[in-house]
């Protein structure tokens, strides 16, 4: 009676949590887009269970057979029958030591680039995911690899999912150390910090978010996704209300600073502009918290660019005020990049002034710079200089023409792509 009993407790128990899981399943799926089964192409890697097993009811499968097959999906890379996933090749894998870049092509000809990032720890090394939400940017950042390219298309949310999907179930795992170790192999933390800004894409950078998170998916805690961004207060807010929500509480903030001050955070940065720093500062201030956590603050140190003791002590002073984990970046360069990597003098010295500010400080360390694979490097060197999307979903090369501007007899470059009121 005794185990009869205790069975029939365990069998209550089980299906009490199952039915808090699905519970919190619906309630993060009413904040996201409502689906239409249905309507349109359907992209099984982009849809949380919730949204999946709908699908599926809808085509007549049961809602136990929908559950196995997604599950099927994402942990074992099983396609079910009545799905298609994309198959994008991998059109290159560079590998630098353990850290490896692969590139996965689409349909239109366009490449995302991903990268596999070893992260040694006291228990083990894990791996680190770097995602691309953009092929290209829009941004400008003069730093970054990826501004080069201007911005080519956004990423579906499916396509963003894809890249861990093809890490974990179709990239051969490269290394000039041998074959990594079983811990190595799983993909512990994600981080938005490929090509593109994510607050730019934001809807389908949340979806995948979703995605990711679910428990019948990718299964990737909140606290181990850190999204970044170059401080749109907009994008913030959006990743504030996600942040809200049960379950997402302990998601990852990152900004990319990368300067002391607005003058010189305009000159690397032309989105400053528009959102200056004390804008940034009160988006972070409003940001919702719920736990201990800090924000990250980026900061790319070039050479006689934002490197000196003043520039240290200046962005020590506007982080003051901010819980944050101050991430010093030593510089990769670009391609023609018209500043070198700052030596190893010069970042100890940065870094030690920033501690004796007070201020924690950690330094992100270089990795994968060799085969343009670090921080600021991702992107394909033979698409550069092009514009955003126009509104037919098209691009195309910008092709500078001098045209006059409105009641001025000036001129300026004219991108074909844009309207003459955009």
């Amino acid at each position: 009676m005794i185990v009869v009993a205790f069975e029939m407790h365990r069998l209550a128990r089980s299906r009490v949590c199952e039915a808090a899981h699905d519970t919190l399943a619906l309630m993060s799926h009413t904040h996201a887009e409502p689906l239409h089964p249905l309507a349109g192409p359907l992209h099984p890697l982009g849809l949380t269970r919730v949204q999946f097993v709908e699908a599926a009811q809808a085509r007549g499968t049961k809602a136990a057979t929908a559950r196995d097959e997604y599950k099927a999906l994402f942990r074992q890379g099983i396609v079910p029958a009545w799905c298609e996933v994309a198959d994008y090749p991998v059109t290159a894998t560079l590998v630098e030591g353990e850290t490896s870049k692969f590139v996965l092509r689409h349909e239109d000809g366009l490449e995302t680039e991903s990268v596999l990032i070893p992260m040694p720890r006291a228990s083990g090394t894990t791996t680190t995911l770097c995602v691309s939400s953009q092929v290209g940017c829009a941004m400008g950042c003069g730093f970054c690899e990826t501004a080069q390219m201007g911005l080519l298309k956004n990423l579906r949310a499916d396509q963003i999912v894809h890249q861990w999907w093809a890490a974990t179930h179709r990239v051969q795992r490269a290394s000039s150390a041998g074959e990594p170790s079983a811990s190595a192999r799983v993909i512990k933390n994600i981080v938005f910090m490929g090509m593109g800004e994510p607050t730019d894409n934001i809807d389908a950078v949340i979806q995948s978010v979703r995605v990711l998170v679910d428990h019948d998916g990718a299964m990737i805690p909140a606290s181990n996704i850190s999204i970044s961004t170059v401080g749109n207060p907009e994008g913030i807010e959006k990743i504030g209300a996600l942040v809200s929500e049960v379950g997402f509480h302990r998601l990852n903030l990152a900004l990319s600073l990368n300067a002391p001050n607005d003058a010189i955070r305009s000159s690397i940065m032309p989105v400053n502009k528009a959102w200056p720093m004390a804008r940034l500062k009160s988006a972070l201030a409003a940001f919702p918290r719920f736990s201990q956590s800090a924000f990250c603050v980026e900061y790319v140190l070039i050479p006689g660019v934002n490197d000196s003791d003043e520039h240290c002590d200046e962005v020590c002073a506007f982080l003051r005020d901010i819980r944050c984990s101050f991430n010093v970046i030593p510089y990769n360069p670009r391609r023609n990049s018209p500043w070198p990597a700052p030596d190893e003098a010069s970042i100890e010295r940065f870094i030690a002034r920033a501690l004796a500010n007070g201020q924690f400080t950690k330094r992100r360390g270089t990795k994968g710079r060799q085969v343009m694979a670090a921080c600021g490097q991702l992107g394909n060197e033979k698409i550069r200089h092009r514009k955003v999307l126009g509104d037919d979903g098209n691009y195309a090369p910008l092709v500078k023409v001098r045209v006059p501007m409105r009641n001025s007899n000036e001129t300026s470059e004219h991108n074909p792509l844009r309207t003459n009121d955009s």
